[in-house]
């Protein structure tokens, strides 16, 4: 059990796929989205993991969260019981400074989004900022993959 402090920025350019050290795709549905408790289920490649997060803190930087790995064969049963919406995307990880942002980039009905995440150890941290790192979202439940899922940005009126 931890609590994970991070902070989500949209993002202006692709030039982080310049700077990429890694990129994987991911699938992820949820068997429960409730504001209070999200119950995730992804699959990484030939990995599984069983996620639960608990309530963001009232500025939307932190929360409760646990994690278990479990197996292929386990996380894609559990897809078939999700909720409707499964998310699609592709994860870029770029290292700047002594942190590593992790770059989403969406796929089908959420096309068209990217979203950068950097984990800090604490809500006052100072960290670098790279020039593709847009306008911050911290905190906007619209760009949680939970909401994601149930209101893909391809509805969001522009």
């Amino acid at each position: 059990m931890e609590i994970e402090i991070e902070r989500k920025f949209l993002v202006k350019t692709d030039d982080y796929k310049l700077e990429a050290v890694h990129s994987f795709n991911i699938k992820q549905g949820f068997l429960s989205s409730h504001k209070e408790r999200t119950v995730r289920v992804r699959l990484i490649g030939n990995k599984g993991y069983l996620t639960i997060k608990g309530k963001s803190s009232a500025n939307g930087l932190s929360r409760f969260e646990w994690e278990k790995e479990i197996s292929v064969s386990d996380a894609e049963n559990l897809l078939l019981l999700c909720e409707e919406g499964i998310i699609n995307k592709t994860r870029f990880e770029i290292k700047c400074g002594k942190h590593t942002y992790e770059v989403d980039e969406f796929y089908d009905d959420n096309a068209g989004l990217i979203i950068a995440e950097i984990e800090l150890n604490s809500e006052t941290e100072v960290f670098e900022k790279p020039s593709w790192l847009g306008m911050e979202v911290t905190g906007d439940i619209r760009y949680y993959n939970s909401v994601l899922s149930k209101n893909p940005f391809k509805l969001w009126k522009k």
